[in-house]
């Protein structure tokens, strides 16, 4: 594999040239265009022949073939329901009567099935708790800035649970990954599926200009792949690149602190020389990984918090804003000190990296 590229946030070159498709699953799959701002919650789009309101397809979370909490599984035909849901659901897969957005971005696999088998993982795992989600505005686009860390990004994807579950309108999160995630073979259609994109400036202004909720960490593989000595320090946050976007989109900035993804797997270390073989940023050294060999892969089952703080609203600059140096500064500086502050305030509330 070629040495991983870091694409810039604030990088403004052509994504056209470098987005791998994103409709593996067949050409019959039909594209449809970015929504506009968002008046509520949307259901999950798919085909009508899908089952009707009620059944197990349309419940929160979307489990197929299980029983969820909405008690599709209980009573009478219940179990009827979730199969009859689920064989909709297949059919509809396999003949490629579903829907993609222009990204790739597949909502009705991602409801259905993507959010399900992170679901345990979320809530039984690591035992998530959310606090501020009403933060995030009910319609509308607005670009989420958090903390990364944890050795493996594992903390997007718990912070796209959150917003999935817990948001009172319904939204999606669709996040900005480094190209290194469209390179790896199945992680790259899974990460296009799930909504993520890459991480530079026209990508994200297309959605935020969409009505989209786009979430991205600065720090990127300085945050993510920094030593455990260094945990809940953040990193630099670049250039500024996310404020910029934000002002151009003129959607407000949403700061959010996630604690408890730094002690996942405590990075002691790090294989550089197998690092530049293998093409990664860095190869991880913890205290059970090579050494346990696949079980020193399991992450270690911390509990979490995810916060999501108040909106700064960037509406009230003119639109000549975005070229601005000194107000990107400020506004990247007052991000990230509210990111970092709220990390310190609920470290001391926190009684334990477990419990």
């Amino acid at each position: 594999m070629a040495d991983a590229k870091v694409i810039p946030f604030d990088d403004d070159r052509s994504r056209a040239r470098r987005r791998p498709g994103g409709r593996a699953d067949g050409e019959a799959a039909a594209v449809r265009a970015l929504p506009g701002p968002q008046q509520g919650p949307q259901e999950p789009e798919g085909s009508q022949e899908g089952p009707a309101p009620g059944t197990a397809a349309e419940a929160p979370g979307g489990d197929v073939g299980a029983g969820g909490e909405s008690g599709t599984g209980a009573g009478p035909g219940g179990w009827e329901r979730r199969l009859a849901g689920g064989l909709a659901f297949l059919r509809r897969r396999i003949t490629g009567d579903y829907e993609v957005d222009e990204f790739g971005y597949d909502e009705e696999l991602t409801d259905q099935v993507l959010m399900s088998l992170l679901r345990p993982l979320y809530e039984k795992y690591f035992r998530v708790e959310v606090k501020g989600v009403e933060n995030i505005p009910a319609e509308g686009g607005a670009l989420i800035v958090a903390n990364h860390s944890g050795t493996l990004p594992l903390d997007g994807l718990m912070m796209q649970v959150a917003v999935h579950d817990h948001h009172p309108a319904g939204r999606h999160l669709r996040l900005l990954a480094a190209d290194l995630v469209f390179v790896l073979p199945v992680v790259n259609e899974l990460a296009r599926k799930a909504g993520h994109t890459l991480a530079c400036a026209e990508d994200a202004e297309r959605l935020l200009r969409s009505g989209e909720i786009v979430g991205v960490m600065p720090e990127g593989f300085k945050g993510i792949g920094k030593p455990f000595g260094e945990r809940y320090k953040l990193q630099r946050f670049g250039r500024g690149g996310f404020v910029s976007t934000a002002l151009r989109a003129g959607v407000p900035i949403v700061p959010c602190s996630i604690v408890g993804a730094e002690e996942i797997y405590p990075m002691i270390g790090n294989a550089k020389t197998l690092a530049r073989v293998l093409g990664f940023p860095y190869f991880p050294l913890t205290p059970t990984f090579p050494w346990l060999g696949p079980l020193g892969a399991l992450p270690l089952p911390t509990k979490w918090t995810i916060q999501f703080g108040e909106p700064i609203p960037t509406d009230s600059y003119a639109p000549e804003a975005a070229e601005d140096p000194m107000l990107m500064f400020n506004l990247t500086d007052q991000v990230r000190e509210q990111i970092q502050h709220t990390l310190y305030k609920l470290l001391v509330q926190r009684r334990s990296v477990f419990f």
